[in-house]
C-alpha cells in the first residue's frame, strides 16, 4: 500500500527541514518530523510512494480501479482501452537475482511520436569524448559553479553541464559526472536518458519531479534515481543546482553488508518508490528529449507521455533521505575507510570493484581513542570526485564550499590541510559530534576520468590554488 509522505517529503519546507535533519541527533529529527503534520501542499498534487528497495510494486491511479490486470501482463484488450508496454531494465535472459522490468499500462504506447531530430539545446553536455582536454593528474577543486541569473531562463536539460568521467557508452561501460544549473521549470518537454542511470543530489533548490511512473517530489539532503529510459519533466522553484552520476554499466544497488549483519547503512525500507499518476493532456508540440551514444536529440509528439494509469514491475525511478543513513564506525580506535559510508552502488564485473560508489559522510558521533581522526593522508587506486551539500567538510575547513567540488584523481595524493592536521594532532579526544549540519558526498569510481573543457576551463571555477592549503604542513621529524 501506498504512504502519503507529503508532510515531510513533498513540501515546499522540505529543503530547509532536510539540512535541518543533517545537523540533528536522529531522536531529535524524528521528534521534528512528528511535529511537522501539515501538508503544505494541496491533497491532489501530493506524491504518494510505495517504500522499499528493489521490490516488485504494482501500482494503479484511483481514478481508474482495476486497470491493472490480473493474473497477466499483456491482455487481449487491457481494461479502460489502455495498452500494454514492458519496460526492460535488463536483458530477458539476466539471471532472476539482476533481471529488471516492468509493464506499464498507457493511454498511448510511447511509440507515437515524430522522427527524432539532432537538439542543441544542452551545448555543455559530454557523454562519449573524453580526449578534448590533455590528461591533468593534479588535485582539482571548484568553487561553487554559477546558477543561471534572472532573465537568462534555463530549466534542467538546458542547464547539464559535464564536468568529467570515463568509459563508452556505445560499449556501456563508463560514467559521467555533471552538474545541472538552472532556474525555469521544464515546459511540455521530457528527457529520457538511453545511455544509462541517472542518480541526482540536488544540492540547492527542490525538484518537482514527473516521471512516467508518477511523481517525486526531491529536496537538498535527499537523492533519486530515474533509471535508463525512463521519462520524465522537472519543474523547480526557483534558482536551482546539484550533482549528477550517469552510470552507463547496470543499475544502482544496495552494497553487500557483510560482517554487519542484516541491518545498516541504507535500509530498504526507506526508499521511496512513486505511486500511479496520469494525465490525458494533448499537447500539440511536446517535445520529448533523447540522450543517445552522448548527444542529444528532440521529437515531438501531440501529447503527455506522463499518462501511464497503472503499472507494475522492479523497475521504477526512487528517492532516498540522507537523513535516514544508519552511520557505522569505529567505537574503539582507528580511523574506518569511507567504504562504510556507501549508500548505493555500480558494481563493475570485478569482484569488489565498483563502477561507482556513492558514499555520504553524515552527521555522526566520533569516539576513536589514541587516533587522528580526520580522514586520512591517501593515494588511492580509485578516483573520487566530491560534493558539498551543505555545512563546510571535516578535512578542510575553508575553499571547499557548498555547491562546488573536488577532484582526486587515480593515485593523486590528498589528505587535510595544515589546519585540520594540527587541530586534530593536538586535539582532547572526548566524545564528540562531528560533521552536524553538513553533508558532503564522494562519487568513487575504480575509471580514470577525464575533465572536460567546461569543467577545465569554460566555467571558470577551477581554483588554480588549491595545491596552496597543503604547502604549509611542515616536516616534524625527529631522532
Amino acid at each position: 500500500s501506498s504512504a502519503c509522505l507529503s508532510c515531510f517529503c513533498c513540501s515546499p519546507a522540505s529543503a530547509g527541514a532536510s539540512r535541518a535533519f543533517a545537523g540533528e541527533r536522529p531522536s531529535r529529527a524524528r521528534e521534528a518530523k512528528r511535529k511537522n503534520t501539515r501538508c503544505l501542499r494541496t491533497t491532489t498534487s501530493c506524491p504518494r510512494y510505495l517504500s522499499g528497495f528493489g521490490s516488485h510494486f504494482s501500482s494503479e491511479d484511483a481514478r481508474c480501479p482495476g486497470a491493472l490486470p490480473e493474473g497477466q501482463n499483456s491482455p487481449q484488450k487491457c481494461a479502460y482501452g489502455l495498452y500494454a508496454e514492458q519496460l526492460s531494465g535488463s536483458a530477458f535472459t539476466a539471471p532472476r537475482t539482476e533481471n529488471v522490468r516492468s509493464w506499464l499500462y498507457r493511454i498511448r504506447p510511447s511509440v507515437v511520436h515524430q522522427p527524432f531530430k539532432p537538439f542543441q539545446g544542452a551545448p555543455f553536455l559530454r557523454g562519449n569524448n573524453w580526449d578534448e582536454q590533455h590528461p591533468n593528474p593534479n588535485q582539482m577543486r571548484w568553487n561553487p559553479f554559477d546558477v543561471p541569473p534572472t532573465g537568462k531562463e534555463t530549466d534542467f536539460v538546458a542547464g547539464l553541464h559535464t564536468v568529467c568521467g570515463a568509459g563508452d557508452v556505445r560499449s556501456r561501460h563508463g560514467l559521467a559526472v555533471h552538474v545541472y544549473l538552472c532556474n525555469k521549470s521544464m515546459e511540455n518537454t521530457a528527457f529520457y536518458n538511453s545511455d544509462g542511470d541517472f542518480l541526482i543530489v540536488p544540492q540547492q533548490g527542490s525538484l518537482d519531479i514527473t516521471t512516467e511512473f508518477g511523481r517525486l517530489y526531491v529536496s537538498p539532503n535527499e537523492i533519486c534515481v530515474i533509471p535508463q529510459g525512463i521519462r520524465f519533466s522537472v519543474a523547480v522553484e526557483g534558482p536551482t543546482r546539484g550533482y549528477i552520476l550517469e552510470v552507463y554499466d547496470g543499475h544502482f544497488k544496495l552494497p553487500d553488508l557483510g560482517p554487519i549483519g542484516a541491518n545498516g547503512l541504507a535500509n530498504p525500507r526507506d526508499f521511496l518508490t512513486p505511486t500511479a499518476w496520469f494525465e490525458d493532456r494533448t499537447v500539440e508540440g511536446f517535445k520529448m528529449v533523447s540522450k543517445f551514444q552522448g548527444a542529444l536529440f528532440v521529437a515531438t509528439q501531440n501529447h503527455s507521455p506522463f499518462d501511464v494509469v497503472a503499472w507494475h514491475g522492479n523497475y521504477a525511478p526512487y528517492k532516498y533521505d540522507l537523513a535516514k543513513f544508519m552511520v557505522i564506525n569505529s567505537v574503539s580506535f582507528d580511523h574506518c575507510d569511507p567504504s562504510i559510508f556507501t549508500v548505493l552502488t555500480c558494481p563493475s564485473n570485478k569482484y569488489g570493484t565498483a563502477i561507482a560508489d556513492f558514499v555520504i559522510f553524515p552527521p555522526r558521533w566520533s569516539v576513536q581513542e589514541n587516533t587522528f581522526r580526520p580522514p586520512y593522508y591517501h593515494r588511492n587506486c580509485m578516483s573520487e570526485f566530491m560534493g558539498l551539500i551543505l555545512g563546510r567538510y571535516e578535512a578542510k575547513e575553508g575553499g571547499f564550499l557548498p555547491g562546488g567540488a573536488s577532484l582526486h584523481s587515480i593515485m593523486t595524493p590528498h589528505g587535510p590541510d595544515r589546519k585540520c592536521f594540527e587541530g586534530a594532532s593536538n586535539a582532547n579526544l572526548k566524545p564528540e559530534r562531528i560533521a552536524d549540519g553538513t553533508q558532503a558526498f564522494m562519487f568513487e569510481s575504480s575509471l580514470s576520468m577525464a575533465v572536460t573543457r567546461w569543467g577545465e576551463e569554460t566555467c571558470q571555477k577551477l581554483d588554480a590554488r588549491y595545491y596552496e592549503c597543503w604547502q604549509a604542513l611542515e616536516k616534524k621529524f625527529t631522532i
